[in-house]
């Protein structure tokens, strides 16, 4: 069991914290040491200020044609940690548009009116697959699970004087049919990551089975609560919100408190 430190970049717009992550622009040594390999998420907090750009992500036959051989796409999901009371999101287009409709909404500045903005709040989840279009509105704090991709194509600024990926975002866009946004449900999986909420009042534990490979290592991350974390018999380490711990095939971790917890695990 290893405790995470997180890797944190601030930016104009607030900050991102790397709190699980093997990717070559942000590497925990440690972690990728203790598995021995490359392991296949990248798990995030993103705290925004301000309304973030909006983006599309390649999916991963998308990323080799755009980016070449070895990339993978990114598949993502939110989930709210914290919300303003007027917080919101661009989840998808609000219609089905050709190329041509987007490309001149782009240039003429109006893509504002064929973006699906969406009001959420505190423990609402996203999920995000490859091709939708995106944007993370001001005064949020999201917890971000996603493919171990740094590919992020901006479709649109606001009118900001920043560069746009217009023709690479245009090739990447999905008009596929987005789930309805809504409190998390307890579980998730997709093909590439699963997420469970686990409530532990008292006494929690679980063992890590499988292969030792990268991809069976699981992710505990505490959403909120306080209380003590052990594996196999071990010492007692003292946990609170938003620490995070890989735990390794072979393990068995007793978790002690009253805490809401996220269990994150590569599909």
């Amino acid at each position: 069991m290893i405790r995470l430190d997180s890797l944190k970049f601030d930016k104009v717009w607030g900050y991102e914290k790397w709190l699980a992550s093997t990717h070559k622009a942000g590497i925990q040594k440690e972690f990728l040491s203790a598995l021995g390999g490359s392991y296949p998420l990248l798990v995030k907090i993103i705290k925004a200020d301000s309304s973030l750009s909006v983006q599309v992500h390649p999916d991963d036959d998308t990323a080799v044609q755009l980016e070449g051989e070895g990339n993978v796409g990114k598949t993502e999901c939110w989930y709210v940690l914290n919300a303003a009371p007027d917080a919101q999101l661009v989840y998808g287009l609000n219609g089905t548009y050709t190329a041509e409709e987007l490309h001149s909404a782009i240039e003429t500045n109006k893509l504002d009116s064929y973006l699906n903005l969406v009001p959420v709040k505190k423990d609402d989840f996203i999920f995000i697959p490859a091709g939708t279009v995106h944007a993370i509105g001001g005064g949020l704090t999201l917890l971000e699970v996603q493919q171990s991709c740094d590919i992020t194509y901006r479709l649109y600024d606001w009118g900001r004087p920043r560069e746009l990926h217009i023709e690479k975002s245009l090739k990447s866009i999905k008009n596929s049919q987005l789930d309805k946004i809504s409190a998390f449900p307890g579980e998730f999986s997709c093909p590439y990551f699963s997420l469970e909420k686990i409530t532990v009042n008292g006494g929690w534990s679980m063992f890590v089975s499988g292969k030792n490979t990268p991809e069976n290592c699981r992710l505990l991350f505490v959403l909120d609560g306080k209380g003590g974390i052990k594996a196999n018999g071990g010492t007692n380490e003292k946990i609170s919100k938003n620490d995070i711990f890989a735990l390794l095939p072979g393990e068995k971790v007793t978790v002690e408190g009253h805490l809401s917890l996220m269990k994150i695990s590569a599909s």
